[in-house]
């Protein structure tokens, strides 16, 4: 019988054990920062605080935020609160504007994020036992490395395939029995068409679960890839700021994520004002680490809008759940000065063609007027049809546009094959405004 926790003890632990051991770790890395990271002591001391006015996680709202802009400014070394010669890894966001965060790990940092995505893929039903191929990037992107790191702890014959060169990824996949697919969402949907145009099917394969994540994916394009490659797909969340993949995970239940409490505060805030709001409230997360040494961010906001919650869940794990993010405080498209965000897209697209469309969402300026448009890709049988059917389906999409954004936007749609496939992340908006 597969083992249902990694650490029974700290997944299953009562609120008030959880709270203490929280205020406890946060008083030890707060004096541990201000000791160590000139920066955010400088931060501390212009809002008045010190280390002696946190007691505990009652206290943590009096700390001032860290933002990615923080990590920028400070880059390379600048939020280091150890001594290189202790350091034993770096890793880096996958951004492609302005300086990369880089950040540092000890071998207990090191550790600590293996022992978090060892819950993880433990949660997913992995044992031992499994056969896990690890189709993130590897390099300085933590995806690759975090879930080796993580297979590796929990036993699992551990396939480093990186992302790329797909039909291989499909040969390995069969040849060697992989029972756990590791990457993101947008490249599992690939993997599952590639399959199919492959002429294979879910049963020439032995996936039983997958672990998805890096970017947005909604619950339309889970159920998509569950059919396309026959598995339960399981999402994980993670930073490269606080660790990477693993601060939070999901359980059988796919109703929310499970934070490692033990490592991570999470709270939300309003986005506008950096007000704490009520659990169950919608807004940004942030996340305080409590056990990282090299790189210990607190009150960092992550831009995820999301939901907290602390229902009683039926895996039987006490630790507090995030919702999916429903976007981002600081990748919503502001159209016809209407807020939009790629995940609202998404869910009108797969509903209306009942599977996981490709597509690229286009925004530009002509004068000083925005233009809005959807490529969406047909499938062969979609494009065969009439071009009356095509043309009713037009209609569909742009009423439902319409009827959640409240704007209108141009529909494209295009042939099979004709919108660029990712093996990472995917790229789903352009965005040609030159905005200042």
């Amino acid at each position: 019988m597969a083992k249902r926790y990694w650490n029974e003890k700290i997944e299953c632990m009562e609120l008030p054990d959880m709270r203490a051991l929280q205020s406890e770790r946060l008083v030890k890395q707060v004096k541990h920062v201000w000791d160590n990271v000139p920066y955010y002591r400088k931060k501390m001391e212009e809002k008045g605080v010190t280390p002696d006015d946190i007691k505990g996680i009652d206290d943590l709202h009096k700390l001032p935020f860290l933002s990615k802009a923080d990590l920028r400014d400070a880059y390379p070394y600048g939020l280091l609160a150890k001594p290189l010669t202790d350091c034993v890894r770096i890793q880096s966001t996958s951004g492609t504007t302005g300086k990369r965060v880089v950040a540092f790990y000890t071998q207990n940092d090191v550790d600590m994020w293996e022992d978090c995505v060892a819950r993880a893929i433990t949660a997913a039903g992995g044992t031992n036992e499994d056969v896990c191929q690890v189709a993130y990037g590897y390099g300085l992107f933590t995806g690759g490395s975090g879930l080796h790191g993580g297979s590796h702890k929990v036993g699992c014959l551990t396939l480093p395939m990186s992302s790329g060169n797909t039909e291989r990824q499909i040969q390995f996949m069969m040849d060697l029995g992989a029972t756990i697919l590791c990457c993101t969402p947008s490249y599992a949907a690939y993997i599952g068409e590639t399959l199919h145009d492959m002429g294979y099917t879910p049963d020439d394969i032995k996936l039983k679960a997958g672990i998805f994540g890096a970017e947005p994916w909604t619950e339309e394009m889970r159920r998509e890839i569950e059919r396309s490659l026959g598995i339960k797909a399981y999402d994980i969340y993670g930073l490269t700021e606080t660790s990477g993949p693993g601060v939070a995970f999901e359980c059988e239940e796919q109703s929310g994520m499970h934070i490692n409490e033990d490592n991570f505060i999470a709270e939300i805030i309003d986005p506008d004002t950096g007000e704490v709001l009520p659990e169950g409230s919608k807004g940004e997360l942030v996340f305080t680490s409590i056990t990282k040494e090299a790189f210990p961010l607190l009150r960092y906001r992550t831009r995820d809008i999301c939901v907290l919650s602390r229902g009683k869940c039926s895996c039987g794990r006490t630790l507090i759940k995030m919702s999916k993010p429903m976007g981002r405080s600081d990748d919503m498209l502001i159209i016809k000065g209407v807020n939009v965000f790629p995940s609202q897209i998404e869910t009108v697209l797969i509903k209306d063609f009942k599977a996981t469309p490709n597509y690229q969402i286009v925004v530009d300026r002509v004068g000083n007027a925005d233009t809005f448009e959807i490529k969406i890709e047909l499938s062969p049988d979609m494009f065969s049809d009439t071009i009356k059917d095509v043309f009713t389906l037009e209609k569909k999409l742009s009423a439902d546009i319409v009827q959640i954004l409240g704007i209108k936007a141009k529909i494209s749609l295009v042939e099979p094959k004709s919108i660029p496939r990712s093996e990472g992340k995917a790229v789903r908006v352009i965005d040609r405004r030159k905005l200042v």
